[in-house]
């Protein structure tokens, strides 16, 4: 069964309220704003409410470096907090929002796959509570402001050719990514090289997650350097004068989005920059919120450990003021083959070699665990080519390197994942 078919199997039969996973985490009906029946978001008196409960464990969930496809994190995070809850532990799980370009591209969806998904994930994927079109609107309402800055005299002297801040659109647009604007003649504006990126990618989304709160959202936004003078000096939002029109654009965006997963394990759905340009995780008020309404927090960083991984522990983690209390590392055999030198369209052959080859590169990547105290554990996913030679050969590699392997009995059959929150008891 395909991945959208048993969601909506799920969502037409067993989908509790959203005012159901809410109660069970002890908010109340005024503390959820929703967003229909199955989407929430958690009010600020909420969040402020929270503060003062003392934190549950953080598990990290990351990958060494995952083939183009994705090795799984999400579906790894969602069965790992699954079977945490069918064990009677209070976990709740903290990714990060799926962008609509990655969404329409090669990666699909960021739900999770099988039965380790979260739901509803057409509405998850898509619009969702539409934090991406307020940071869309954000980013393009302080484009205009600085264009209109330049055709109202330009008191700053900001040099156009030195206009840092790009416009953006939550989708993959390459005929944008370069553009010509302000033609038209002088009611159109100052003519100029301009251009768009994902929105994912814009500066705003990297300061919503690293926020604490709306207060500190304002102050990150005003110290966005958005363009330089003619004699290269910085010219910043609060420069400008827009700090309190940008951020009020985002009151909204800035709260964690609740849902749940086929097995009503409550996710806190917020933020995600991409982690090849800013710190690749979810946001910091999602995490902590996370971590206070749990007994076990479960979160993941973008990309391999060398990149979202690191990031986490050197850039969020001190916002957070919390370290992981042990890092889940997702490598897939499908995965050390590739970085073995094993070319995409021959994946699926036996290549023991290739195994081997790519070990180096999961010693780099659990090295980064050794300025943290946590634990690191490595779960091996089975591919339909998996044997348990190739199983049992690769954890006796990790051993050595210093981790302890643990299986995931339940990986992909034919078309399907196994029931994540009962294999991962």
């Amino acid at each position: 069964m395909e991945d959208i078919e048993i969601a909506q199997r799920n969502e037409a039969n067993e989908i509790q309220p959203i005012t159901k996973i809410a109660a069970d985490l002890g908010l109340t009906a005024d503390e959820v704003e929703q967003y229909g029946p199955y989407k929430a978001k958690i009010s600020t008196a909420a969040l402020q409410r929270m503060r003062k409960r003392p934190n549950g464990k953080l598990v990290l969930v990351t990958a060494i470096n995952p083939t183009p496809a994705g090795e799984g994190k999400s579906t790894v995070a969602v069965g790992l907090a699954d079977a945490m809850h069918r064990m009677g532990q209070k976990a709740v799980l903290a990714l990060r929002e799926p962008s609509l370009g990655p969404v329409m591209g090669m990666k699909g969806g960021a739900t999770g796959g099988g039965y380790a998904q979260v739901v509803p994930m057409a509405d998850i994927n898509l619009h969702f509570t539409g934090d991406m079109h307020a940071l869309t609107s954000a980013v393009n309402t302080l484009a205009a402001l600085i264009d209109n800055h330049l055709q109202q005299g330009n008191a700053l002297h900001i040099d156009p050719r030195r206009i840092q801040w790009k416009r953006v659109l939550d989708i993959n647009d390459r005929a944008l990514r370069h553009v010509n604007i302000g033609l038209g003649g002088p009611t159109s504006g100052v003519p100029r090289e301009d251009g768009f990126d994902i929105t994912v990618a814009s500066e705003l989304m990297a300061v919503l997650c690293l926020a604490e709160d709306l207060a500190d959202l304002k102050q990150r936004i005003a110290r966005i350097v958005v363009a330089y003078t003619y004699d290269r000096t910085p010219v910043t939002v609060d420069m400008l004068g827009v700090t309190g029109a940008i951020t009020m654009l985002l009151k909204d965006a800035i709260k964690p989005n609740l849902v749940q997963t086929l097995e009503h394990t409550p996710v806190l759905i917020h933020g995600g920059p991409f982690a090849n340009i800013a710190h690749g995780c979810n946001s910091v008020v999602a995490t902590r919120t996370a971590l206070e309404l749990g007994d076990v927090a479960i979160t993941e960083a973008g990309f391999g450990a060398d990149l979202g991984a690191e990031k986490f522990l050197d850039i969020k983690a001190p916002v957070l003021g919390k370290t992981p209390d042990a890092v889940v590392l997702v490598a897939t055999l499908r995965a050390l083959k590739y970085n073995g030198g094993v070319a995409r369209r021959d994946l699926q052959a036996t290549d023991p070699a290739a195994v081997r080859a790519a070990l180096p590169t999961y010693s780099g990547t659990s090295t980064t665990s050794s300025n943290t105290a946590c634990p690191w554990w490595w779960p091996s996913t089975p591919l339909p080519m998996t044997t348990p030679q190739k199983c049992n050969w690769s954890k006796t590699s990790v051993r050595i390197r210093g981790s302890k392997p643990c299986r995931s009995p339940s990986g992909r059959m034919g078309r399907r994942w196994g029931r994540f929150g009962n294999g991962r008891q």
